[in-house]
């Protein structure tokens, strides 16, 4: 039995055998200019001490959805005594790249300025995503120090970095031969939408947007998450390599007969989160 209540704002979520949820939604975590950026916050009432934090990011090919799409996610996060956040960024329709990134780097430099208000540790902050989402999620981890991707969205003064990322269906290399001849087909709007056209023509833009070209030693932990009817190049083997090199931890769920947008299904739904809450708890609990 679902018990909703539901006042202002926010409203507590009973479960069976979970944890109370208390949501807040339309928080303004960035702004530019008369813009400005919301997230809704997911968190257990009975917190009794600072949590980890979680930012979650929606897929869409970085040109639709908002923080309503990723709900679910947070949700499940939250019930597993994190406080979640399920962001909105600007669409590659309202701005190129890199206003998606730094959108989700000003939503953890919130999360941290914002840490004493709503019970989070700020030394804990992961970050979840699906496709798109999975891709920020990704380079969110890898490019903590990289100026050109901070942007100005507020709470200059707190660090972006994360302790730990869970990319779902992601795109994290995106210097491959399958992303060169894909973006070089007329048809591929998404990523000229987004990164101003072929790899061949904007090389310097896809290797600012690629995870893996960022990697370094102080990188943290990611758990790849896909599909096994996905494309294999969400399989991420390319970054795991390297982080293997530098002594990263990595990891890779692959779930058996699930497509590109598995989070629709329950059971994989179920195995993907599962998967991810373990993981987050394996480190930043």
């Amino acid at each position: 039995m679902r018990v909703h209540l539901l006042l202002a704002l926010s409203f507590c979520l009973l479960l069976e055998g979970r944890a109370e949820i208390k949501k807040i939604e339309g928080l303004t975590f960035a702004r530019y200019g008369t813009r400005e950026l919301q997230l809704d916050l997911f968190k257990p009432t009975k917190q009794k001490k600072p949590m980890p934090a979680i930012v979650c990011i929606h897929g869409g090919g970085w040109s639709k959805g908002n923080s309503r799409n990723f709900h679910k996610v947070a949700e499940y996060l939250a019930e597993r005594n994190y406080v979640a956040v399920s962001i909105s960024y600007r669409l590659s329709g309202e701005a190129p790249f890199p206003a998606q990134i730094q959108d989700c780097k000003a939503a953890v430099r919130w999360l941290r300025a914002n840490a004493e208000k709503h019970g989070i540790d700020p030394k804990r902050i992961g970050a979840i995503g699906h496709s798109a989402g999975g891709h920020l999620a990704a380079l969110l981890a890898t490019s903590s120090g990289v100026e050109a991707l901070e942007g100005d969205g507020g709470n200059a003064g707190f660090s972006s970095a994360i302790q730990a990322a869970v990319p779902m269906g992601a795109q994290s290399d995106l210097e491959t031969d399958r992303i060169r001849e894909m973006t070089a087909k007329p048809g591929a709007k998404i990523w000229h939408d987004f990164l101003g056209g072929s790899l061949d023509e904007n090389k310097e833009t896809y290797q600012l947007a690629s995870p893996r070209r960022h990697l370094d030693p102080s990188d943290p932990p990611m758990l790849f998450i896909t599909g096994e009817l996905d494309n294999s190049d969400t399989h991420a083997l390319p970054i795991r390599t390297d982080m293997d090199r530098l002594k990263i931890r990595s990891g890779l769920l692959i779930i058996p007969g699930a497509p590109h947008p598995f989070l629709r299904d329950k059971g994989f739904f179920e195995t993907a989160m599962s998967a991810a809450a373990s993981f987050f708890d394996e480190n930043l609990l």
